[in-house]
């Protein structure tokens, strides 16, 4: 990459970073901006992890009017590998390098920026790898697979100036922004609680039992930071969420990161003073789905206000509008129900008053695949680096509202209710710290900076 490029995408960066902090607008007109974009302008980026996240990416990263390289397809799958170079290939008019280890395509200078889709272990490791060696990081959900390392993704990201987003797309929506808005307008009056709820008929899935690893896996690098283990049967195809610890945060990290961030955001809370949790396994019980599948959380917060996290993640019986997903905000004058569709505006007898619906693919509980609320998403981190707009969702909210799903493992965990430091997030109950971090394989801990 020529000095001229590497130069202009770090002082955008620098702008873009500033304004997400001011709130103010750039004051770069498009007509003098349309003059320096070219080849200074085009971002190189990659992608590593290449399951059912990766194609929301790429109609973003195939528009023109984007102008972005992609460099790269990484992944430790072989077969994942070819599927995503065939897939792109159709929408894109040069080949992506195919890679397996990600540490050689940090390593590349060219990369300008990098997504991070991989399982959930991988996400901050990786992510502050990407960052120290000078690259943007757009992140998907989970941000961390444990508190302190939402702390250190957040450190990294001040002492490296990059841009980070946070993968939890719902912040880039027109409809949830607007009504969000509103309700910090007093829309519904004095708000007070929110139910972030989640609703899924998942299989029975099988017990895990040594195996040798699949053809084209490679299981040294699918563990990366994670302490080493023998492969069981079938762990590296999603069902890792439900296998213990190792490499997921259950369903409250995979799927309770969206729905707990709209609610906190609608709420305008940080961290919350009392956290309780009921939860258990329930359904298909002599399978091997060894987490909860069943989760009832409440977060208390300073001010009367409470947020609650109703998750089923094998039990289809759908609540709350008999939707699958979604937020039920609670005021004084009225009530809101946002989701990926839009929103409903109730008064305070439930008459709906008003209505805002976009209908767009990202609804409901469907994996992966493209959407309209991703490709917005990825459009506005592209923006961010350039410095033109502020990023909809900054690594420093991103990783408050993840804490929330951290709480709720652990309390699920040790089996007991705690307090939280409002101010620092600090849970005061020591078995609970015990879970503050992880232990990490030899030479794959994240070092504080």
């Amino acid at each position: 990459m020529s000095t001229n490029r590497r130069d202009f995408l770090k002082k955008a960066a620098i702008g873009s970073v500033g304004l997400a902090f001011t709130g103010g607008i750039t004051s770069v007109s498009a007509k003098s901006y349309n003059r320096i974009m070219g080849s200074n302008d085009r971002l190189q980026i990659a992608i590593q992890g290449l399951g059912r996240r990766y194609g929301a990416f790429l109609p973003a990263i195939a528009a023109k009017e984007n102008n972005v390289e992609l460099l790269y397809l990484c992944d430790v799958m072989k077969s994942q590998r070819d599927k995503a170079a065939l897939a792109v290939s159709k929408l894109i008019n040069h080949k992506a390098i195919l890679e397996n280890d990600i540490r050689k395509v940090i390593d590349n200078k060219n990369v300008d920026a990098i997504f991070m889709a991989t399982p959930d272990h991988w996400h901050a490791p990786g992510a502050c790898m990407a960052m120290q060696a000078g690259k943007h990081v757009y992140l998907e959900k989970p941000c961390s697979h444990n508190p302190k390392e939402g702390e250190l993704l957040v450190a990294y990201q001040k002492k490296y100036n990059k841009v980070v987003q946070m993968g939890n797309q719902q912040r880039s929506s027109p409809q949830t922004i607007e009504i969000i808005n509103e309700i910090h307008a007093g829309v519904i009056g004095d708000v007070y609680k929110a139910v972030a709820f989640y609703v899924n008929s998942r299989e029975a899935v099988p017990i895990a039992v040594k195996a040798n690893p699949p053809e084209g896996l490679d299981w040294e690098l699918f563990q990366g930071p994670a302490p080493r283990k023998e492969y069981t049967h079938d762990t590296w195809n999603y069902n890792w969420h439900w296998y213990g610890w190792d490499y997921g945060t259950a369903e409250s990290g995979n799927n309770g990161t969206h729905e707990l961030d709209i609610a906190r955001w609608a709420l305008d809370v940080k961290y919350p003073e009392r956290v309780d949790v009921y939860s258990g396994k329930f359904q298909h019980k002599e399978d091997g789905w060894n987490v909860y599948d069943t989760m009832e959380a409440t977060f208390r917060f300073s001010g009367n206000k409470t947020i609650q996290w109703d998750s089923q993640s094998r039990n289809g019986y759908k609540k709350y509008g008999r939707a699958d997903r979604g937020t039920v905000i609670y005021g004084s004058k009225g009530s809101v129900f946002v989701d990926r569709d839009g929103y409903k505006l109730y008064d305070l007898k439930g008459t709906l008053v008003r209505e805002n619906n976009s209908k767009v693919q990202e609804s409901g509980i469907a994996l992966g695949g493209e959407g309209f609320l991703s490709t917005l998403h990825t459009v506005n981190f592209f923006d961010a680096i350039r410095g033109k707009d502020t990023l909809k969702s900054p690594i420093e909210e991103g990783a408050i509202s993840q804490m929330l799903t951290h709480y709720a493992n652990i309390s699920s965990r040790i089996n007991s209710s705690f307090e939280v430091d409002e101010n620092t997030g600090i849970i005061f109950n020591r078995e609970a710290m015990k879970l503050w971090s992880r232990t990490y394989e030899p030479g794959w801990d994240i070092k504080p900076v």
